[in-house]
């Protein structure tokens, strides 16, 4: 019933795995655009530097939490026992 073609469907665990990996590989994507942001503000007279450098630096706070809790979900994955080791052991 195989024939070559790659299963449909990934362990849960893997597909969340992958989804924070590409996450993670958006980050910068997001934090270029939303630094952006300020060279689009129509107001830009009348807005004070104090005020863009508030927003600079809570976009800033957000990456550096966002890449924070990627990296600590996305660390080194620790190994479940599964059957297979069962089976070393035993033969």
């Amino acid at each position: 019933m195989s024939d070559g073609k790659p299963a449909l469907f990934v362990h849960q665990r893997t597909y969340k795995r992958r989804r924070l990996a590409d996450a993670a590989r958006m980050l910068p994507i997001l934090g270029g655009l939303l630094f952006m942001i300020p060279l689009l503000w129509l107001d830009a007279a009348s807005m004070s530097t104090a005020t863009v450098m508030v927003y600079l630096f809570l976009v800033w706070a957000a990456l550096a939490g966002l890449a924070a809790l990627l990296s600590r979900r996305l660390g080194p994955e620790v190994d479940q026992p599964d059957d297979r080791s069962s089976d070393e052991e035993a033969g």
